[in-house]
């Protein structure tokens, strides 16, 4: 079974992104709610001035919001697309600060480990830009 562009334009594997980062936006923000409350608790950085369980529940309804707009909203998914690469950007900081306060959580129990994972998060801001329509080849 194929993927068909939903709106004029999108190309079969630009919106095969832009469902699966949606999906994973909403299983994000539902595991923030739910199951990996704690976890994502661990993430906060210890300066940031607001309840870390308050911010994870913040984060976790604007995932679900961001996530399930982006699927279902392919009209509006330019502006989308931006909304969730800002977000991944916003929420950058916090995964610095779990790097240099060595916070252990979802198995980033090393500096190495941790480290690493800084750099998805420039893939992610790509991703949700190229399922927004942002990044095109110039012909």
């Amino acid at each position: 079974m194929s993927i068909t562009p939903s709106v004029r334009g999108m190309s079969a594997p630009r919106t095969t992104a832009r469902l699966l980062l949606g999906g994973a936006m909403v299983f994000a923000g539902v595991a923030h709610l739910t199951f990996q409350r704690s976890e994502f608790q661990a993430q906060v950085p210890g300066w940031f001035p607001v309840d870390e369980d308050l911010t994870v529940l913040a984060s976790g309804v604007v995932e679900i919001g961001l996530g399930a707009a982006f699927v279902a909203l392919p009209r509006r998914r330019r502006t989308l697309g931006a909304l969730l690469a800002a977000f991944f950007v916003a929420v950058f900081p916090g995964n610095v600060a779990q790097y240099l306060e060595g916070a252990d959580a979802f198995g980033l129990d090393t500096d190495r480990a941790r480290l690493v994972r800084l750099f998805f998060q420039p893939l992610l801001v790509l991703w949700a830009l190229y399922g927004g329509g942002w990044l095109r080849r110039r012909d």
